[in-house]
């Protein structure tokens, strides 16, 4: 599984398509394969959607095209189907009871089980998508009551789920009953948005409401903005990695900011493992918040010894390894006067195949740094995720069957050091039962697997709390 996008929704401005690319534009970190936007006018439904980047796929003229007061859009990363076109969000379909566009964040663990069953009903999908299912049961009955039957339908769905769906002329946003996924909602004059962090309602100037809470459908159409919340209570299961990676650091994330969230992270590891150095640098961009909480506990000074090239993408949601290690080369380039003869403490935000960290510290090495020590600001990974983050299988999280020691043997560090499980949770700013642990536990918030075999409970636990 190899997952990650940002999802968007605006309702009620004339300009809707141009909104959401600027929103796209922001949540572009989400994902680089691919963008789309699917805007409606009150007559049709339009779409325009490519490989790429935002700024690959959209001219000025195909915005032109998007007209109409309702849009969504979708930015992409390989989720649970193949890169390839005709797996580019949103998807979209026209039928005798209107349309249907759907924009997905997540991934479905019962995926399989739903797929079997809609065929073995007759349909006929089009996509290898986990998002295309809940499409299939919208049009399923006759019914065109869609505020009735959202709620049952969504409580089918198992896992992670952020829906952005327009159906005809009202936006439907959906947040599965753990959280799992992030989904705020803003509102810009008389005009909503919903978006998948809060760095895009910034872009569009729209002020921050709320989000999303977990478990809840919020229907935007022209009475305004209604909510159905589903009687299920779950246990929250706020995805911990997008704090410690993924979100962008001025966005706030289960209502906390990315930023100071990060800055905490770094304290706790200071607190925890300190050592005897020069000077602290971060891995840009994501460690250098921690980066900056590690140096203000440790009172030792923060240099910025990577130079980033801006032009390289994220080399962690590539989803070929032989681009990977291109971008690794390309992406930092050490500055030699600032480290050479020098003993250095990198803070990293995580390791996940120790591939890119190995790199990096040989080009630390040859620049000149004497002692290279790392800390890392969250614990080992240990498990895959199954709920839309790229840790495919155990073998390749390289802390699954290797110690700390190997691991730093293998990057080729005079120590690493990781920050506890207890002291990732401490810095969360949230009551720490809120969140979904399992790539550095193995504990699973979900059924995510059939009953494993002993051999299979040796490589992971498949709990399942429904």
């Amino acid at each position: 599984m190899k997952e990650y996008c940002g999802v968007v929704g605006i309702y009620g401005n004339k300009n809707a398509s141009r909104l959401a690319y600027l929103a796209l534009y922001a949540l572009q970190h989400r994902g680089e394969e691919s963008a789309g936007i699917a805007s409606f006018n009150g007559k049709k439904v339009l779409l325009h959607k490519g490989m790429g980047l935002v700024s690959d796929v959209f001219k000025e003229s195909d915005l032109k095209k998007l007209k109409g007061h309702l849009a969504i859009g979708h930015v992409r990363y390989s989720t649970t189907g193949s890169s390839t076109v005709k797996n580019v969000q949103p998807l979209l379909i026209n039928h005798k009871k209107g349309y249907i566009a759907v924009a997905h964040n997540g991934n479905l663990t019962n995926s399989v089980e739903l797929r079997n069953e809609l065929e073995d009903a007759g349909s006929i999908l089009q996509t290898t998508m986990d998002s295309e299912l809940i499409v299939h049961f919208l049009v399923k009955d006759h019914k065109n009551n869609y505020r009735e039957k959202i709620t049952p339908i969504a409580s089918r769905l198992e896992g992670a789920y952020s829906f952005v769906i327009a159906i005809n002329d009202a936006i439907y946003a959906i947040r599965d009953p753990h959280g799992f996924r992030p989904l705020c909602i803003g509102k810009l004059d008389g005009a909503y948005i919903v978006a998948s962090e809060t760095c895009a309602l910034d872009m569009t100037q729209a002020k921050y409401i709320r989000d999303v809470e977990p478990g809840e459908t919020v229907i935007i159409d022209k009475s305004g903005l209604t909510s159905v919340k589903s009687p299920a209570i779950k246990k929250h299961a706020f995805c911990i990695f997008e704090n410690i990676y993924f979100a962008r650091p001025d966005s706030n994330i289960f209502t906390k900011s990315v930023y100071l969230t990060r800055k905490n992270l770094g304290r706790a590891l200071a607190r925890e493992h300190p050592v005897d150095a020069d000077m602290i640098m971060p891995i840009p961009d994501s460690g250098t918040y921690a980066a900056m909480g590690y140096a203000e506990e440790s009172k030792l000074p923060l240099e910025m010894g990577f130079v980033r090239n801006h032009y390289i993408g994220r080399t962690f949601i590539q989803p070929s390894q032989l681009v990977r290690d291109f971008k690794v080369k390309v992406k930092l380039n050490p500055v030699v006067d600032v480290l050479k003869g020098k003993r250095i403490v990198i803070v990293e935000d995580s390791i996940v195949r120790g591939t890119t960290s190995r790199l990096r510290v040989k080009a630390l090495r040859q620049a000149g740094a004497t002692r290279i020590h790392m800390r890392v600001s969250c614990p080992p990974l240990i498990s895959p995720c199954f709920y839309g983050i790229d840790f495919p299988t155990k073998k390749e999280l390289i802390a699954s069957n290797h110690s700390i020691e190997e691991i730093g043997q293998f990057i080729g560090v005079d120590s690493l050091k990781y920050l506890s499980l207890d002291g990732m949770l401490s810095s969360m700013m949230l009551p720490k039962n809120e969140f979904c642990t399992a790539c550095f536990t193995g504990d699973y918030p979900t059924q995510v697997c059939k009953p494993p075999s002993k051999k299979a409970l040796e490589k992971t636990r498949c709990t399942g709390l429904k």
